[in-house]
């Protein structure tokens, strides 16, 4: 057992190293680019030594833990553990942040606070995957916002200001159930004299029915609004057709996951009745955006709000894989974490490139732009087929096992799942449809060879560099998922086994 404090040291390093940026000498970007990539790098480094030699994967209780008072007067800790369950979200956000830094070379304006806007979020993302203690979580959840809304109000297209404002109201909004949800917990666990929000406590305590629902429906709304479950979930094509490619790698890779990974650590772990009841419902309505999202995404002119809205349609199955209450579905929705993680984020980052050099972002402006730009055109097809879950690829691995969790839940009766079955093998029939549609719509033809202006590069070494190291995990997590799954079918299965007593 190592006492080394490496949570903390994982926590508090970027925001504090990206503090320094403003203190390095005026000499062009050069300097501060480096500076922030090493960062990056470091933690990256520092996070997969610290897991590979101090955490025992065969053990599903709480690792790595800390636990040090922080304001006495109302016991609050600074509490930090992982297990399972965040082990692969928070390997998730080091090598998208990181790629995502390096994404972001041609910011110039303002980069000094570009960066360390990226990296005060690259703290808050792994406080709140690592966080033990629900206040803790809660603030982790906030400081996220910060950093995420002046990333989109000053770097991005001409209606950034209106999905930013958008972005920090629903987020906002969905945080003031949360913050009751967190308060109604620790009053309800303490009497009123002071708050225990210890999520190693919290997980014994009962609640009387009614509170446990109403609790779980506040925290279901705060994580209905970053998930986006429908319908809260309008602020997502927006913000991304508006936003700087590398925030929305950020977004789209790591900031949607937060959502499902709330679910699954205070939902289903701390108010299980409430879910049991509740489960049902997050099927159904997993569905439900399945459908709804892919065929919106159909009828989308803007591709990248297409690719947004084929976003919301991916994350209906990780909402059903929570709502299985099974071994195999849990595990389907967080191997469809970590897979829609990379894919998202390199869809965007693609579509960012390539409108860039295009200056277009209307499909019917488009056509034949393969010619021009072959690698571009070669890297956007894989992704889209990794994205539309083509086997051997890890979209169609997650998508399965959430299939299988789903039809083998004790919990349903076989008349819904046949029903749910048929509904998402519809959703899985119409992501081919609008993917491959913009690819023809965005490559074939010979529409844009008489456009002036446009400088028709192909993608450098930099943006090659980026996708490749993308393209690697997504094919591993395909042909070998249990190299994924081992992380978490321990704790997995310590966590399903409350809710089927033996």
């Amino acid at each position: 057992m190592s006492y080394f404090p490496w949570l903390t040291i994982l926590v508090v390093l970027p925001i504090f190293a990206g503090s320094l940026i403003f203190f390095l000498p005026h000499r062009g970007n050069k300097i501060v680019r480096w500076y922030t990539i090493s960062i990056c790098l470091l933690e990256f480094l520092l996070m997969t030594y610290a897991f590979c030699y101090h955490f025992q994967l065969e053990d599903p209780l709480i690792q790595l833990k800390e636990d040090y008072k922080w304001i006495d007067i109302f016991d609050f800790h600074w509490r930090l553990g992982i297990d399972g369950l965040s082990l692969g979200s928070i390997l998730l956000t080091g090598f998208i942040t990181t790629l995502a830094t390096l994404a972001a070379w041609p910011v110039t304006r303002n980069s000094r606070l570009f960066y360390f806007l990226m990296l005060a979020m690259y703290s808050g993302q792994i406080g709140l995957f690592s966080s033990r203690d629900l206040l803790l979580f809660f603030i982790m959840w906030e400081l996220e916002l910060i950093p995420v809304y002046l990333l989109l109000s000053m770097w991005g297209g001409k209606r950034r200001l209106y999905s930013a404002t958008k972005f920090i109201l629903y987020t906002a909004g969905g945080s003031i159930f949360f913050l009751i949800g967190v308060l109604g917990m620790g009053l309800y666990g303490y009497g009123s004299n002071e708050l225990g929000l210890d999520l190693e406590r919290l997980i014994n305590q009962s609640y009387p029915a009614t509170l446990e629902i109403l609790l779980y429906f506040g925290f279901l709304i705060a994580y209905a609004v970053k998930l986006p479950i429908i319908p809260l979930h309008t602020w997502l094509p927006d913000t991304h057709g508006e936003a700087h490619y590398s925030t929305c790698m950020l977004l789209a890779g790591i900031l949607l996951k937060m959502g499902a990974y709330g679910l699954i650590r205070i939902n289903m772990e701390l108010l299980p009745h409430a879910h049991y009841l509740f489960s049902p419902w997050l099927v159904i309505i997993g569905a439900i955006q399945i459908i709804y999202a892919a065929s919106t995404s159909l009828g989308q002119r803007n591709f990248k709000k297409r690719i947004a809205y084929s976003s919301i349609s991916h994350m209906g199955f990780i909402i059903i894989g929570i709502g299985s209450i099974t071994n195999i579905g849990l595990n389907g929705a967080i191997l469809q974490i970590l897979s829609h993680g990379f894919i998202g984020a390199t869809l965007f980052f693609l579509a960012g490139t390539a409108s860039d050099r295009m200056r277009l972002v209307y499909l019917e402006e488009l056509g034949g732009i393969s010619i021009p730009m072959p690698k571009i055109f070669t890297m956007f097809s894989s992704f889209s087929m990794a994205s539309l879950a083509l086997p051997g690829m890890s979209g169609f691995v997650a998508e399965l096992v959430v299939f299988f969790g789903l039809i083998t839940s004790p919990k349903f009766l076989l008349m819904p799942k046949m029903l749910i079955t048929f509904v998402m093998a519809i959703g899985m029939i119409l992501t081919p449809i609008y993917l491959l549609s913009m690819l023809r719509q965005m490559f074939y033809g010979y529409k844009l060879f008489n456009v002036p202006n446009a400088n028709f590069v192909d993608s450098g070494p930099r943006e090659l560099f980026i996708l490749i190291c993308i393209f690697l995990p997504v094919i591993g997590i395909g042909i070998y998922p249990d190299f994924v799954l081992s992380l978490s079918i321990d704790r997995v299965e310590a966590l399903v086994s409350n809710y089927y007593p033996k």
